[in-house]
C-alpha cells in the first residue's frame, strides 16, 4: 500500500504541474498587465511599466513560469491584485460555503440514487422502474443553472418559502443542492440500476439462490457490495469535481463560495488569484482520488491485489 501511495503523489505532483503550465500560458495570453489590474486605469504609463518590472512581467514567459513554479514551492503563491490580500486567505474564507454545499450534495445525492437504482433493479421493468428510469433521464438533461433558477421562481418568489441568495442559516443551501443533487441523484440512480443488473445475473449469485439463500440476503449480501464499486468510483470523482463545479450554482444564488471566487478572478484577470484556486481545486481532486482508490481496496479484493503488486 505505502508503494501504490507513493506512486498516487507522484502521479499528482505530475498533474499539478501540468495544470499550473496549462493555467499559467491561458493566463499569460489574456490582454493587459498585472501592473494595469493593481493600478487601475487611470495610472500613468510610466507608473504601469515601473510596477510590472518589479512584478518580473517583463520577463520571458518561460523565465516567469519557472519563478511562479519556484514561488509555489516555497509557498508563496502571491497576492491578489484586487485586494492586495494572500490569495489563499482568501479561498480559506471562502472554503467552508462551497464544502457545506458540496457534502450536502453527496449525502442528498446518494441517499436517494443508490436506494432508488437497487430497487429499480431488483423490481426491473415493474412501474418503479419505469418511473425512476424516466425521471432520472429527465433529470440528467436538465442544467443545473436553469434547474436552480426554475426553483428560485417556485419556491422563494412564488411560494416565498426560502430565500433566494446569500448563506445566512442552512436554509439558504435547500435550493442550491437541491438544484445540484437531483441531476446527480439521476446520474447515480442509472449507474446503481445497471451495475445491480449486471452484478445480479452472475454465477455466484445464481449459486447463493440455488443453496437456498433469500432473496434479500442474495441482493444485499452478495450482490451490492459489487455493485457499488463504480459508484463508489463515480460518487468520489462528482465529490472532488463539486468544489470547482459550484460555479453556475453559486452565481445563481450569489454565494460566497469558491466557484464564485474563482469565477470573478476570471473576469477581473486576477492572475495570482486564478493561479492558485485552480491549483487548490486540482489537489482536492486528486487527493479524492486517491481516498476512492483505498476505499475500493477495502470494498474489492480484487482492487487491493492490483494496488499492491
Amino acid at each position: 500500500m505505502a508503494k501504490f501511495l507513493l506512486k498516487r503523489f507522484l502521479a499528482v505532483i505530475l498533474v499539478i504541474l501540468g495544470v499550473i503550465f496549462i493555467v499559467f500560458t491561458i493566463m499569460s495570453l489574456t490582454p493587459g498587465t498585472p501592473a494595469n489590474m493593481i493600478l487601475g486605469p487611470l495610472a500613468s504609463q510610466e507608473a504601469i511599466d515601473q510596477l510590472n518590472q518589479e512584478l518580473g512581467y517583463d520577463s520571458p514567459f518561460l523565465v516567469r513560469f519557472v519563478r511562479y513554479v519556484f514561488n509555489v514551492l516555497q509557498g508563496n503563491f502571491g497576492n491578489s491584485y484586487l485586494t492586495g490580500e494572500p490569495v489563499f486567505e482568501r479561498i480559506f474564507a471562502r472554503l467552508p460555503v462551497t464544502m457545506l454545499l458540496a457534502v450536502l450534495v453527496v449525502i442528498t445525492a446518494v441517499m436517494v440514487g443508490v436506494p432508488l437504482g437497487i430497487l429499480s433493479a431488483v423490481k426491473r421493468y415493474s412501474a418503479l422502474d419505469l418511473m425512476s428510469t424516466i425521471t432520472a433521464m429527465l433529470l440528467a438533461a436538465i442544467p443545473e443553472f436553469w434547474l436552480g433558477i426554475l426553483l428560485i421562481l417556485l419556491f422563494a418568489l412564488r411560494l416565498d418559502w426560502l430565500p433566494t441568495f446569500g448563506v445566512d442559516s442552512l436554509r439558504s443551501f435547500i435550493l442550491p443542492t437541491l438544484a445540484m443533487s437531483l441531476p446527480a441523484a439521476a446520474a447515480i440512480l442509472r449507474l446503481t440500476r445497471a451495475t445491480m443488473l449486471e452484478t445480479i445475473r452472475q454465477d455466484y449469485i445464481r449459486t447463493a439462490r440455488a443453496k437456498g439463500a433469500p432473496e434479500r440476503a442474495a441482493i444485499w449480501n452478495h450482490a451490492l457490495r459489487n455493485a457499488l464499486i463504480p459508484v463508489v468510483t463515480m460518487v468520489g470523482a462528482f465529490f472532488g469535481a463539486l468544489f470547482g463545479g459550484t460555479i453556475l450554482t453559486e452565481t445563481v444564488f450569489t454565494m460566497p463560495g469558491l466557484g464564485l471566487l474563482t469565477l470573478e478572478a476570471i473576469r477581473m484577470n486576477d492572475t495570482p488569484q486564478v493561479m492558485a484556486s485552480v491549483i487548490f481545486l486540482s489537489m482536492i481532486f486528486c487527493v479524492m482520488m486517491i481516498i476512492v482508490d483505498i476505499v475500493l481496496a477495502f470494498i474489492d479484493p480484487r482492487a487491493k491485489a492490483r494496488q499492491m503488486r
